[in-house]
């Protein structure tokens, strides 16, 4: 596996950290998930039974991992997590700034003991300002605080919320992405270093085009009603199934295309409809005729003319149809998720495909605590002192129950 013999610490929970480490799991790292005593969150989403095995939400972020359970506000707990870390190439945490740096977590604190370690920080809003300490969720820090959202909903309609872990799994492969250039950098000098990102820079990035403009020239295109949009060619159309598709033109020789295709190329050549149409009553004049076409057509009769004319466009599909999709399946988009009853459930796949690599995940997203006195007894933790070190609870080792 690509990263086989790669040991990553996760101290984190809900989304954008766990996800990072979850596709680090998948391609083959060692993996262990540092948990409270109340475990990670989003445990309690869905139950995990004998009735209703293999929580989605958890197993999606949490897949291949291995768990322990360690109360590191206390001190033999914190000295446990130090000494795991010690044989460590990545620590992730999404803990606050303030916490971390209280408990002597910080990347600051550790360095000096810790020179090789890869520290990868989560955050809302950065490590840094007067808000670097404030709480965040992808649904604030990253889709309603950068201009996501305000580019994205139109001014007429009441404000939406993103779907959950949208914007946490941008965040999370901006997050691998900083770690596996740490890595190659340490693979040249030897010595680690702190890699930083935010809901905030995610968010601001993912929404680059309208932000660079903006910096640029003090102005940008947001979402506007259908009515205002100024292309013509672009955006949204209806059918007569009443099912929705999405249109993309590329280029000038688009338009002759495209009006060829829906039977009307004499307006290929009106020399008002030839992009680009700066009068708005034009753009909607031409928008009319499209709308009235498509709507005679069924979605898969407009499809079929659209592909023939090698144009961009895809229909809006739902998440069953997605679930069917067979190019969703030979495009790899699901892979089979073990759970600890004998069975196994689809999930979305990590989004890289390395050919000729298996790409199923290793293993059930763990219990908590499942893995706390092997992964001790593997940081040089004797029968003794982990038995001192469970006695205390600062770590807890879930009751054996064998997976089926």
């Amino acid at each position: 596996m690509l990263l086989e013999g790669l040991k990553v610490v996760e101290l984190a929970t809900w989304v954008a950290g766990p996800g990072c480490a979850m596709i680090m799991a998948e391609w083959g790292a060692d993996v262990i998930k540092i948990e409270s005593p109340a475990g990670d969150a989003t445990r309690a989403f869905f139950p995990d039974t004998p009735e209703s095995p293999g929580n989605p939400v958890f197993s999606m972020e949490n897949r291949g991992k291995r768990a322990i359970v360690l109360d590191i506000a206390s001190a033999d707990g914190r000295d446990a997590l130090i000494t795991i870390l010690k044989g460590a190439d990545v620590f992730v945490t999404n803990l606050r700034p303030g916490a971390l740096k209280r408990a002597r977590l910080d990347y600051d604190s550790l360095a000096p003991s810790l020179p090789r370690l890869v520290y990868a920080s989560v955050s809302g809003y950065g490590l840094s300002g007067a808000e670097a300490d404030v709480p965040a969720f992808d649904l604030t820090g990253f889709w309603t605080r950068t201009g996501v959202a305000a580019a994205t909903i139109p001014p007429d309609q009441e404000p939406f919320p993103c779907r959950p872990g949208f914007g946490d799994h941008v965040t999370a492969l901006a997050t691998l992405a900083g770690v596996l250039a740490a890595l190659r950098e340490r693979d040249r000098t030897g010595a680690g270093r702190l890699v930083e990102t935010s809901l905030m820079r995610a968010g601001v990035y993912t929404l680059g085009w309208d932000t660079s403009v903006h910096l640029r020239y003090g102005t940008a295109m947001t979402a506007v009603p259908r009515r205002d949009r100024p292309g013509a060619l672009s955006g949204y159309f209806r059918t007569s199934d009443d099912r929705w598709f999405c249109l993309v033109p590329r280029g000038p020789k688009c338009f002759p295309a495209l009006m060829a295709a829906i039977g009307r190329a004499e307006l290929a050549g009106e020399p008002r409809y030839l992009p680009p149409i700066t009068d708005l009553e034009t753009v909607r004049e031409l928008r009319a005729v499209l709308d009235e076409v498509f709507a005679s057509l069924t979605l898969a009769e407009a499809g079929e003319r659209l592909t023939q004319a090698d144009l961009i466009w895809a229909p809006m599909a739902s998440l069953a149809e997605v679930a069917r999709d067979p190019q969703a399946e030979a495009a790899g988009c699901f892979v089979e998720t073990r759970d600890h009853w004998g069975g196994k459930f689809p999930a979305p796949a990590a989004p890289v495909r390395f050919p000729g690599l298996a790409e199923s995940p290793r293993g059930a997203a763990p219990k908590l605590g499942q893995h706390t006195g092997e992964v001790l007894r593997e940081a040089g933790y004797g029968r003794e002192a982990l038995e001192a070190l469970l006695r205390s609870g600062a770590a807890v080792q879930a009751s054996p129950t064998p997976d089926r």
